[in-house]
């Protein structure tokens, strides 16, 4: 059984990024399914760990409930990363917490990256700023990832069902081929080209 963790750093609840990852966790489950490969889901709110990542940063002494969220990442096959967009970049609660992860615990980890702002414009954040924060990590990355406006929730034609699907194939591939906490040097690159398309 491959185990997934969902990471989310929204901080409205529900959140659109808690959505987000709801949606390419499901996806990631049945495309994996498709492949022969069972598999279960964890969710992690960062939010819910707002107040021991403070501290941590203060202390270096991870909290029950951060040191558990660590626990949950080190033992997952394929991890789904999703952040609101806040000021042009990831929210600083999403990159507090792989600040205070364990040094290597994403190497070799395969990641599927998910991000939401209020409008396409803002969708470059994942090749300008999630995309290096997970290549300085060693942590393949999957092809296709996704971003999400606002008026992708409610666009008619299912363009972000299939952007969804897309890349949770693209992940289920990843994953089922990983040796997470082996990685090295060797990451998977990218192709953003189609990152824009059908928006």
């Amino acid at each position: 059984m491959m185990k997934l963790v969902v990471l989310t750093a929204g901080t409205g609840n529900p959140s659109s990024s808690r959505l987000l990852g709801e949606r390419l966790a499901d996806a990631s489950v049945a495309a994996l399914l498709e492949l022969g490969v069972p598999a279960e889901v964890d969710h992690i709110e960062l939010r819910t760990l707002a107040v021991e990542l403070a501290n941590h940063l203060a202390t270096r002494l991870p909290g029950q409930a951060l040191r558990a969220a660590f626990d949950t990442v080190c033992a997952a096959d394929g991890v789904i990363a999703v952040t609101p967009v806040f000021n042009g970049s990831y929210s600083g609660l999403f990159k507090l917490f792989f600040d205070a992860l364990d040094e290597g615990a994403m190497a070799g980890r395969p990641v599927l990256l998910g991000a939401t702002g209020g409008t396409a414009r803002h969708s470059l954040v994942i090749e300008h700023a999630m995309l290096p924060l997970f290549y300085y990590l060693k942590a393949p990355v999957a092809a296709h990832p996704v971003f999400a406006a606002t008026k992708d929730w409610g666009t008619a034609g299912g363009k972000l069902d299939r952007r969804v699907r897309r890349a949770a194939e693209a992940f289920a591939l990843l994953v089922r081929g990983a040796a997470p906490g082996k990685g090295g040097d060797d990451f998977e690159v990218v192709d953003f080209a189609e990152l824009l398309a059908d928006k």
